[in-house]
């Protein structure tokens, strides 16, 4: 369990935490977004991201929009990598700036594998643990396409993609970053390995629960090796119903319960949970935390769908010990103040979500001095 922080008289959301080594002044996390914004041909960070992600420096911690390893893991257009010396240099603006708000910001490390596309390869296909197309939306440079059937990763291949999560672990620590997350939510490689529909391998990557799970373990080992456990987290989606390749029956949450049990010998920072989509007829937030709970005594960070009032309950309940907003964050970069202060929420316009430049992403203002909360 995290380092134990009680402030009394005062909403768990903005009381102190410990996990692992990033101590965060408030349990307000920033989740990752991918927001497009780096529309240049080295696909690097700019003085907009700087400037993005500073404005939300008051959050107990930022995790970076999903960045890729290398130019292999390219899936979706105007995404950052953290793989060449430019971007390198771009994110090393972006730390800076956050820390000299105050803040706090990890990488969140991440490859699209199979849901990528020929059109971000000159053509190649993508690779995926099998060759099986996980019929998903891919967003290329000429707008969205049918995903396609991925060729099978050779183990030269996943050694080689180990190694890739490895550097930019390093590239990460070169550019300023307080810590690192590993991206293995929704459809991307790692959930991709860890999915029985698209991982059909017969050797040490796939074939039962626990030679799936290698691929995630063998990244977690890597990057720890350059940052410590203690500074590294991991964002899993057990609930992620994304599609045909991915649903959330009951052997894929057993399979996901036996991962988080043996996660919680890793000595993590904490690990990042999805709960279900609200609405979706699935377990509701308080019964899968619950279920998380069972199964990892270390650090988590909830996501996904929940309010101030939710993650208060959550925290209150200690099934959580930090609670990640992600959509809140875009029209609102003083999401800490307004939950102190109980001040209204305001609406992002979706149209700018991945619509480029500063519109939508650094336009937004805090509240108004002197507003009057919420009753």
């Amino acid at each position: 369990m995290p380092h134990p922080t009680s402030v009394p008289d005062v909403q768990p959301l903005l009381r102190p935490v410990r996990l692992g080594a990033l101590r965060l002044p408030n349990r307000v996390v920033m989740a990752p977004m991918t927001r497009a914004r780096a529309d240049n041909e080295e696909l690097a960070p700019t003085a907009l991201h700087a400037a993005y992600y500073a404005q939300r420096a008051g959050a107990g911690l930022i995790v970076s929009e999903g960045t890729w390893v290398s130019d292999d893991a390219i899936g979706f257009v105007h995404v950052p990598g953290i793989y060449t010396d430019a971007q390198i240099a771009g994110w090393a603006r972006t730390t800076e700036a956050v820390h000299s708000a105050g803040g706090r910001i990890v990488s969140q490390l991440g490859h699209a594998g199979a849901v990528s596309h020929p059109d971000h390869h000159g053509g190649r296909l993508p690779a995926g643990p099998s060759a099986i197309n996980p019929r998903e939306t891919a967003f290329t440079p000429d707008g969205p396409k049918e995903s396609v059937t991925p060729r099978a990763m050779t183990a030269a291949e996943i050694a080689g993609t180990i190694d890739a999560f490895r550097q930019a672990a390093a590239n990460a620590l070169r550019a300023g970053f307080d810590g690192l997350e590993i991206h293995a939510q929704v459809s991307h490689l790692v959930a991709q390995f860890l999915n029985p529909r698209l991982n059909r391998r017969t050797d040490a990557y796939g074939g039962s629960a626990e030679k799936r799970a290698r691929f995630l373990l063998d990244v977690v080992d890597a990057v720890s090796g350059v940052w410590g456990a203690d500074r590294v987290g991991v964002k899993l989606s057990p609930y992620w119903n994304g599609g045909p390749a991915f649903a959330a029956d009951a052997e894929q949450l057993a399979d996901y319960d036996r991962l988080l049990g043996r996660l919680d010998d890793s000595g993590l920072a904490y690990l990042h949970l999805l709960g279900p989509e609200p609405g979706t007829g699935t377990d509701d937030a308080l019964t899968a935390f619950t279920r998380y709970r069972s199964h990892y005594r270390g650090a988590i960070v909830a996501n996904l769908g929940l309010t101030r009032a939710s993650g208060n309950e959550l925290l209150e309940r200690r099934l959580a010990d930090a609670v990640s907003f992600g959509a809140p964050f875009i029209a609102n970069p003083d999401l800490v103040d307004r939950f102190a202060q109980g001040h209204p929420l305001a609406v992002a316009n979706r149209d700018t979500y991945y619509a480029g430049g500063p519109r939508g992403y650094t336009d937004y203002p805090a509240v108004t001095a002197g507003r009057p909360p919420v009753p």
